[in-house]
């Protein structure tokens, strides 16, 4: 069996030559994680799936909308059999940080008792959204409840949450790209980059 991912890749701070889309990259500060080291990782977790898992019956669990991206990506890098299954919350609006109050909008089609579920997620911050996620299907008594999370911000942490895969460790700054959104913007840049202040700072005035 596997063990726990130790950690984390080294982020990419410099200006990158992906910053090619159009005028969104006019709203770009820099990149930080760029495609190539994105899809680098995203190979290496689904290696690490795959022999945590092998023999068992996996669900990955997506969390709508801005992990569409990731798991698309981690699913086809995975190698063994499995499924997967949608969930939806709301918990940021159109705001830049968390509001704190977790609603779900689209719950799972399948039961997930007696399965080993595997939570898939873009980003954690302030870590509610998953706390709450942990608690809900928790109850469900799944065979085991895991996460892999494709981003952290380890300084915003407000609740404990246990991790058992984490792409990338980033500092506390506002990022778009590869599924995260600002207003619904942005989630189709293949890099991780980092939002000019002015932009989502105009936005709430």
């Amino acid at each position: 069996m596997a063990e726990r991912s130790p950690g984390v890749a080294v982020v990419n701070e410099e200006k990158s030559e992906a910053c090619v889309q159009s005028s969104m990259c006019q709203d770009i500060e820099r990149v930080l994680i760029s495609a190539e080291e994105i899809q680098d990782r995203v190979r290496d977790l689904g290696r690490q799936i795959d022999e945590r898992y092998a023999g068992e019956d996996l669900l990955l669990i997506a969390v709508l909308k801005g992990s569409i991206v990731f798991i698309a990506d981690l699913m086809r890098a995975i190698s063994i059999p499995h499924e997967v299954d949608f969930l939806a919350t709301s918990s940021y609006g159109a705001f830049s940080t968390s509001s704190g109050v977790v609603r779900i909008l689209k719950d799972l089609n399948e039961p997930i008792g007696g399965r080993h579920a595997l939570l898939v997620e873009d980003i954690i911050d302030s870590g509610h959204t998953l706390a709450y996620l942990t608690r809900l299907f928790s109850a469900r008594n799944p065979a085991s409840l895991e996460i892999v999370t494709l981003l952290d911000k380890p300084s915003r942490r407000e609740v404990d949450i246990d991790l058992f895969w984490t792409g990338f460790s980033i500092p506390n700054e506002f990022v778009i790209g590869y599924g995260l959104d600002f207003n619904q913007k942005y989630r189709n840049l293949p890099y991780i980059g980092v939002l000019k202040p002015e932009v989502y700072q105009a936005d709430s005035e």
